[in-house]
């Protein structure tokens, strides 16, 4: 029964694991002016974005907090509030790079290392994270509660890595936003 749930949904989490990156490769490239569609720059996203990049950590470390307490309800709860920020994040993104121009960083020497290393290390596992999660919700859902603790102890501290360098990039580059 429980392998059955998780064949159900495998089809769609390997499309939205590869479709999700496509995405938005595809739609950071996009520029509404270049198409005609004058639209205001959405430059006040940013912040928010980030935050809720703060929030979703704080989500992860709390869910972990109330599964090792033993509050099985609270720790769903949690995790379905960072899937659902995860999600607030990803259209917030795509809107302000669909409407503002791109932003180069602008720091020298080893900060723009540190930089470009915190950025490429971010995306990456932005990208390997999808699958982990979505593997890992689909066997709590049908309480497959073993196999999901072994995905869940990779994607934890991945998932948080992303949310946690997510509000460090945007610290980084703040600076040189268009005002």
């Amino acid at each position: 029964m429980e392998n059955s749930i998780e064949k159900k949904f495998t089809k769609s989490i390997v499309f939205v694991s590869v479709f999700v990156p496509v995405a938005v490769i595809l739609l950071f490239s996009i520029r509404l002016k270049d198409y005609g569609i004058h639209v205001t720059p959405l430059n006040f996203l940013p912040p928010i974005y980030a935050t809720i990049n703060g929030i979703t950590a704080v989500l992860l470390v709390a869910a972990v907090m109330a599964i090792k307490n033993g509050n099985r309800k609270l720790h769903e709860r949690l995790m379905t509030s960072a899937i659902a920020c995860s999600l607030v994040f990803l259209l917030m993104y795509i809107a302000y790079h669909m409407t503002a121009e791109e932003t180069k960083f602008g720091g020298e020497g080893a900060i723009r290392y540190l930089y470009f290393f915190i950025l490429i290390t971010h995306i990456a596992l932005s990208v390997v994270i999808i699958p982990l999660v979505l593997f890992s919700y689909v066997r709590a859902l049908s309480e497959q509660f073993d196999r999901h603790r072994k995905i869940a102890k990779i994607a934890f501290p991945l998932w948080l890595y992303v949310a946690v360098t997510g509000v460090i990039v945007y610290l980084m580059i703040a600076p040189y936003y268009a005002k």
